[in-house]
């Protein structure tokens, strides 16, 4: 297993950003990637201090990448400058023209916790053609409720302006892939005692009522990295499952 430090200028921040690479010796390349989204009050380190990301990247035979996320809800802001979503858009082309991944979505992933759990939903359900799998671990799934009610509300509003933009909302970019073809393969997992589990919920019961397929769990725990850890090897294994290797 090899990890990478990378340092490198975002052209969509207009500043200097950084992620870690975990890179497999248990398979050969090109490798199948995943990126793994932070939560609002971390960065991209988050996953390499708190959780065992490397041992379970090699179990898994996946790249995982981490990158910075700042505090930009993984979405472009009205205001023009945090813009976070090209900005994940942008590492993704840089990953797959410096390393040799297999670069297309039948073997891309893409995955979070709370703030990155909704923007890893987003990005995929979004930018369907290029993420083939995700999974969203105790995400603020529904941003339009926590954008009118979070303490948080005018960050919210900053970035997302008076009303979260359909291209924003999971719930609403779920209704438009009703009946598309391309669709992400998809799993969402909350604590019980998550503060966030009603939003989770939400979009659960939505998907169902679409009839998009999905795979839903609760377990016991709450809004903890001891929660995250303990469900990460399930996610990777999930990503596994559903990305398909490249022939070299």
């Amino acid at each position: 297993m090899s990890l990478l430090h990378w340092n490198y200028f975002s052209s969509a921040l207009g500043k200097a950003s950084a992620c870690f690479v975990v890179v497999p010796d248990s398979v050969k390349p090109p490798y199948r990637v995943v990126y793994l989204l932070h939560g609002h009050s971390d960065d991209y380190t988050i996953w390499q201090r708190r959780t065992g990301i490397e041992r379970y990247a090699e179990a898994a035979g996946l790249m995982v990448v981490m990158p910075d996320g700042g505090r930009g809800w993984y979405s472009d802001a009205r205001d023009g400058v945090c813009r976070y979503e090209s900005h994940i858009l942008e590492t993704v082309r840089r990953v797959d023209a410096l390393l040799p991944t297999c670069a297309k979505r039948t073997g891309r992933g893409i995955g979070g916790l709370s703030m990155g759990g909704y923007g890893a939903l987003k990005l995929a359900l979004k930018h369907r053609k290029l993420f083939g799998s995700v999974v969203a671990h105790s995400g603020v799934l529904d941003i339009a409720a926590w954008h009118r009610t979070s303490e948080r509300r005018q960050h919210l509003r900053d970035i997302f302006g008076p009303k979260v933009p359909p291209g924003d909302d999971c719930l609403a970019l779920a209704s438009a892939i009703v009946g598309s073809r391309i669709r992400p393969r998809m799993r969402i997992d909350c604590g019980v005692d998550d503060f966030l589990i009603e939003h989770n919920r939400t979009l659960h019961r939505h998907l169902a009522r679409l009839g998009i397929a999905h795979e839903y769990d609760e377990f016991p725990g709450s809004h903890t990295w001891e929660y995250w850890d303990a469900h990460t090897p399930q996610a990777l294994a999930f990503h596994d499952h559903h990305l398909l290797p490249c022939r070299r």
